[in-house]
């Protein structure tokens, strides 16, 4: 079975590692270690919005923050707003 990412709705990546073998490399090559999983989780989560001080794993900043994913962001500036809002 292949490996899984799923991106959440305005939120991180999740790894699911238990559909395979996954090796995270930093800008030089280099091998991230990988967090260590609770019991019964098989899920590592990947930072999407910048701001984790845990980086490049999620730390849950992204819901503090108001992160909105790309898709969300779009479909916000694209909506129609009242004369003089400002973007």
């Amino acid at each position: 079975m292949p490996l899984t990412i799923k991106v959440r709705k305005d939120g991180p990546y999740a790894v699911d590692l238990a559909t395979g073998e996954f090796t995270l490399i930093d800008h030089d090559g280099n091998v991230i270690p990988l967090p260590e999983l609770k019991p019964g989780k098989t899920t590592i989560t990947l930072c999407r919005c910048g701001a984790s001080t845990r980086k490049p794993f999620c730390d849950g900043t992204h819901s503090k923050i108001g992160f909105k994913g790309a898709e969300e962001a779009q479909r916000e500036f694209d909506a129609p707003q009242p004369p003089g809002t400002p973007r």
